[in-house]
């Protein structure tokens, strides 16, 4: 399998070499040339496969023989080692909990199986490597314990100053050892732009070895889709018929990652993207134009992207054409108060804590069942409630349960470099990380 870059200016490449670059030297994004469709057998066996099973047989398909069959099934059994439970509210409602993971954020997934796969890759790497990953929450912490004292690793994270939970930085600002903190004087947009700029800047790379930890990477996204089929088995077991997916968005990794799964042969019947205030891309399945703007902040604040990344990815599936991808999905936006509503709504209907993302993604769901077709869905739950603790007992009275893993790391100091939104002085901040 070969991987070529969105923006085309740079030859097609291996695997290994995807993941390790993280972003094309021409700013493009890595898709692999064919997204293979998965045989008949494997849907055959699908009902009695487990999670790592499942993450195998679908990897195997994009990693070729760059890893062993032998070492890609212990890779999948380490990095997917916790449960996905999808948890009935009523019949045309259901949650995928994705925040079972160490991070309690769906991150976990692909951070856990990247680090792995990065790891495996440059076991035999003699210079220092330094991942980048710009975060507006999950991320940073998913990547930050992924890559915990992995020898040879350094991980710089960047996240806007301000603009992410207090149990979010207390996951990534609390580690130290080989992991480094930024708290930049911006937006997630400028966060990701700095490290877009980094990636670019071909005098800073010859001189060190940088990968990205972001949905961008390859390596990143590809196991996102693997709790799509893992939903399908569960809701399977209970009913028949077309389901749909309503997937709360800001940098679009996760839809994608769902269009990756339909496209293998899934046969999910649409995808419903939830949006905060940041609507781009709703506007862009409305209008056919596509327009990026600066992010605003929000109660969901891991959705507050302007520009995302990923929209490449989606315009690739499609063929850049705005008429079959509007087909396939269908966008909605929410306010804070909205989402506030919604939080209310769950818990008191279904006695269910549930974070503003997924909140937002519930609203979507009924949103989409009440205007256009009244299909059972799949809300993708992406946080703990506790992540967002403060909003979720604010609006229902109820203090989430913090689990003790987590307890821990609240009570540490805060370890950050504070950072204004310049490349020169970041570009100088990396460099002295390799003297």
């Amino acid at each position: 399998m070969k991987y070529f870059s969105t923006n085309r200016q740079v030859p097609a490449t291996s695997f290994a070499h995807a993941v390790i670059e993280g972003l094309a030297a021409d700013k493009g994004l890595f898709m692999p040339e064919t997204i293979p469709a998965l045989s008949p057998d494997f849907f055959t066996k699908l009902p009695s496969l487990s999670l790592p099973e499942i993450g195998f047989e679908i990897a195997r398909n994009f990693v070729g023989d760059e890893i062993t069959e032998s070492d890609l099934r212990q890779i999948c059994e380490e990095a997917l080692n916790f449960e996905i439970p999808l948890n009935e509210l009523d019949a045309q409602t259901h949650i995928l909990e994705l925040f079972h993971g160490p991070t309690l954020a769906f991150k976990d997934v692909g951070a856990r199986f990247m680090s792995r796969i990065m790891s495996h890759l440059l076991k035999n790497e003699t210079k220092k490597v330094i991942v980048l990953a710009a975060t507006s929450g999950d991320t940073g912490s998913a990547v930050a314990q992924g890559f915990y004292q992995v020898p040879g690793v350094e991980v710089v994270v960047l996240y806007p100053s301000g603009k992410v939970s207090q149990v979010q930085e207390a996951q990534f600002c609390t580690l130290g050892k080989n992991i480094t903190a930024l708290e930049v004087t911006g937006t997630f947009d400028d966060c990701q732009r700095l490290v877009k700029t980094a990636f670019a800047d071909t005098a800073l790379r010859e001189k060190l070895y940088l990968t990205s930890a972001n949905s961008i990477n390859i390596a990143r996204l590809l196991p996102q889709s693997f709790y799509y089929f893992y939903a399908y088995q569960q809701f399977t077991k209970k009913y028949k018929g077309p389901f749909v997916f309503s997937i709360p968005s800001g940098n679009y990794g996760n839809l994608t990652a769902g269009l990756f799964s339909w496209k293998m042969g899934l046969p999910i019947h649409h995808f419903v993207a939830a949006s905060n205030a940041n609507d781009t891309v709703p506007v862009y399945l409305e209008t056919a134009h596509y327009t990026a703007k600066p992010s605003v902040s929000t109660l969901s604040s891991a959705m507050d992207v302007g520009d995302p990344s990923n929209f490449a990815r989606m315009r690739e599936i499609f063929g850049d054409s705005w008429e079959t991808m509007k087909q396939r999905i269908t966008g909605f936006r929410f306010s804070d108060a909205e989402t506030r509503k919604a939080i209310e709504e769950v818990y008191k209907t279904y006695n269910y804590l549930i974070d503003p993302h997924g909140a937002v993604g519930y609203l979507a769901l009924k949103k989409y069942q009440k205007e256009a077709e009244n299909v059972p869905g799949v809300v993708l739950a992406t946080a703990h409630p506790v992540k967002f603790s403060e909003s979720v007992t604010e609006v229902t009275g109820q203090q989430p349960p913090v689990p003790e893993s987590l307890a821990v790391l609240l009570d540490k100091p805060k370890k950050s470099i504070p950072l204004p939104d310049d490349y020169q002085l970041f570009k100088e901040f990396l460099l002295s990380k390799n003297s």
